[in-house]
């Protein structure tokens, strides 16, 4: 596995990168194929690619075809605590461990040398979204994260969703 600031191509010849306001649009369009993700509006994802560049990564093919994408920011009132907004891999490559090593390599890039802790939510039911956290929690972290629900599904969305619980990964 590859991690750099710089643009990187991989084995799988797709070109990891930080995004730029200009791939903002696309990764609207991702992020909409990938259901249930919820989507958010495409100035959302303008904002991402521009303010938050930085603790974001995309995936491209060597056509230049967006295949996944990761928002992150690192907390205001705990600097070294990122936090991981969404994982976006189109279907084409899911499967293939391009979530984890989008993650990896954002964790390697400069933006994110001092981070000490990984936070998530996840739906009880999204198994490929806690196989990717359990698994870095094996490898980078000290072993199993800390679960707790962070947004419940009656008090914080009145029923329509569900609970989202907080995954906290202490890194090693």
């Amino acid at each position: 596995m590859i991690a750099s600031d710089t643009d990187t191509t991989i084995d799988l010849q797709l070109l990891l990168r930080h995004p730029t306001s200009t791939d903002g649009h696309e990764v609207n369009s991702l992020i909409a194929r990938c259901k249930p993700l919820d989507t958010n509006s495409t100035y959302c994802n303008l904002l991402q690619c521009l303010h938050f560049a930085d603790t974001c990564m995309l995936a491209e093919d060597e056509d230049g075809t967006l295949l996944g994408f990761i928002s992150a920011y690192r907390k205001p009132a705990e600097p070294n605590t990122l936090f991981v907004w969404q994982v976006a891999i189109d279907k084409r490559a899911r499967g293939e461990g391009l979530g984890r090593t989008l993650l990896d390599t954002l964790l390697g890039s400069h933006a994110c040398a001092d981070v000490t802790h990984v936070e998530t939510t996840i739906t009880a039911d999204n198994a490929p979204s806690w196989g990717l956290f359990e698994s870095l929690a094996r490898s980078q972290g000290t072993g199993q994260g800390v679960r707790q629900v962070l947004f419940d599904q009656q008090r914080h969305f009145n029923g329509g969703s569900s609970s989202e619980i907080l995954y906290r990964i202490a890194l090693g």
